[in-house]
Parts: structure tokens; sequence; C-alpha cells
């Protein structure tokens, strides 16, 4: 044998050369790598009955992408343990519970993932037709609390193609099972999921039923002289005496006009006068979203 391939104490790992440390010493230095396991309070068993997604085990999450991958025509589930980076993307405005389950599946969805999840900036909306109502310094804070996730990338693009996925280092992007059926979801960046779809790269994660609907958020463009907000603040404005959080409360229930849906404010207190006006601008939100979507 050449003395070259004779290996010195030094070529060694501490952890292989007992010799110099101790075992326990040497695995006690090595407290920087995650944990595979990740500690989840229970879900409640109302939780469990009405929510699809939350009885979902990692066995259960990973055996599902297993068969996804493995079925497919370009992709093959990972045999080996090493931590594979997976991708998410959203406006993530309002987060709800779906997008979480949706966080929750794509973290579990190997036995050791690195989350990436990219936040789409307000200019990126605006210049495809939906404004975000909380900013996306917000949006990417909230992510960044999110247990289920590793990195936050800030300048994500809105649509994936195959140089952003090597820079990144992009091995999955978690996709929700329909979203190429939705209308809701931007068609453009279906494109991008459809190329790496092709390359095998997409893991699919179950969507979460038994959810209820969302609050209803009317975008309004910066152009626009009124916000929901200074509506509201106009309705108050415009009651008579303009003394509406001054009143005692009611001692009968809320009137309404048939025709003209106008709220008595004047016989209502504070907390009943301001829930009467936001139940008002609602409906007038929904008619202006209904108007939006006929064109």
């Amino acid at each position: 044998m050449d003395s070259s391939s004779v290996l010195s104490d030094e070529d060694y790992d501490l952890i292989s050369n007992p010799g110099q440390r101790s075992l326990e010493s040497s695995i006690a230095d090595l407290h920087h790598i995650p944990a595979l396991n990740t500690y989840e309070i229970p879900p409640s068993d109302a939780a469990r009955e009405r929510l699809s997604a939350v009885a979902l085990s990692s066995g259960d999450i990973q055996a599902y992408v297993q068969n996804a991958l493995n079925t497919s025509s370009a992709g093959k589930y990972p045999r080996d343990n090493v931590t594979l980076r997976v991708y998410v993307d959203g406006v993530f405005d309002v987060l709800t519970i779906g997008h979480v389950h949706q966080l929750r599946q794509a973290k579990l969805s190997f036995p050791s993932v690195h989350l990436i999840v990219g936040v789409l900036s307000d200019e990126q909306c605006r210049a495809h037709n939906t404004t975000p109502h909380f900013s996306h310094l917000e949006r990417c804070e909230l992510m960044r609390h999110c247990r289920w996730v590793d990195e936050v990338l800030h300048d994500a693009p809105w649509t994936v193609n195959d140089r952003f996925i090597i820079d990144k280092r992009i091995d999955y992007l978690a996709l929700e099972e329909g979203s190429s059926v939705n209308p809701e979801f931007d068609k453009e960046r279906l494109k991008g999921y459809d190329v790496a779809k092709r390359l095998g790269r997409v893991l699919p994660t179950r969507m979460t039923t038994g959810l209820t609907a969302a609050p209803l958020l009317v975008s309004y463009n910066a152009s626009e002289d009124t916000t929901p907000f200074r509506e509201l603040a106009e309705m108050v404005l415009e009651q008579p005496g303009r003394s509406t959080f001054t009143h005692p409360p009611p001692t009968t229930s809320t009137t309404t006009s048939a025709d003209s849906k106008t709220h008595d404010l004047e016989a209502l207190g504070a907390m009943e006068a301001l829930e009467a006006m936001s139940n008002e601008l609602a409906e007038r939100c929904a008619r202006k979203q209904r108007q939006l979507a006929r064109g």
C-alpha cells in the first residue's frame, strides 16, 4: 500500500477519532444543526372533524408526495435523507389556515426540509390587478414568524423559471392541488409551475376543506378617492348632529328600511352604531366587487 493512501489522525473526523475527543463531546459540537423533528401541539377533536388537512401526519404527507412523484413521468421521490429545499410563494394577504396547512405540508413533505417562502411585492401585485391590504414588509414579517418557515425571500418573482430555481438551489416547488383549475389563481404564475412540473420538480399539497369564508376585502386602486376606511368615516359624519357615539345603548333592535337599507343609527350606542355602519359598508364593498367582476 502506498504511504500516501494512509490517512493520519488529522484526516479523520473528530467523531471517528475517539482517541482525541470523546464521542459525546464531538456530538455536542453539532448543536447548530436543526433537529429534524418538530414538536406540534395536537389539534383539537373539533379541528380534526372539521378541517380536512389537520389530521395529516408527517407519514401521511410523505407517503402522498412520494406516490405523486413516483407516478409522474419526470419525478422520483428521493431515497436518501438529505435536506431538500422546498419553495412556496404567494401574496399571503390575509394569512389563513389554508395557507398555514400548505406550509406545514411543504415542510413535512420529506424527512428533512429547508422551507423557503417567497412573498410577492406590492408593486408586482398592483401590476397584476390586485392591491394587498397589508404592506410587503408586514407580510414578510408575518412569514418570518411562522413556525414552518426557514427562509423568507423578499424579492420573489411573480413567475418562477429555471434560472430562479437554479440560483436559489430549489429542489421542489409546492403547489396546492386544484390551483391549475382555480379561476382566482393567476395564469402567468401557473406557467412557471408548468415548467417545473415537466421537470418533475412540483410536489402537491392537499387543500384544506371546512374553512370559514375569507373576510371580504375589496382592493381599491390608489387613484380612487374613497377607501373603505374613509368611506366609513364619511358615513359617521353623515349622521344627524354627528353625535353617533354619544347615544346611550338602544332599548330596541336596529330598524332597517327594506328599500334603502339605511340604518337608524341615532338609536344606537357606540359599538352598535359602528357594527351597523360596518355591515352597510360591507354591503357596499360587495356591490363594488360584483361590479368589478362584471368588468
